[in-house]
């Protein structure tokens, strides 16, 4: 019967609302910055022209023919 007891208090000690800690605040800002971060890379990438580069770093055209080598 106590362990009973037991659950039934614990379980009507959950269902009232608690105010959240305040770590659980600072973790969702957390989550929501890194997901605006990656948006806004996203958007910036999509809006950027590539430009391929050779083994020398300099740029080729993405029409040339690398098979000489």
């Amino acid at each position: 019967m106590s362990t009973m007891a037991i659950a039934s208090k614990t379980i009507a000690s959950g269902t009232g609302r608690r105010k959240p800690a305040p770590l659980t605040y600072f973790l969702m800002f957390i989550f929501v910055l890194f997901i605006g971060i990656l948006v806004f890379c996203y958007a910036v990438t999509k809006q950027t022209t590539l430009i391929y580069l050779d083994e020398h770093g300099k740029p080729v055209s993405s029409s040339s023919d690398h098979s000489h080598h």
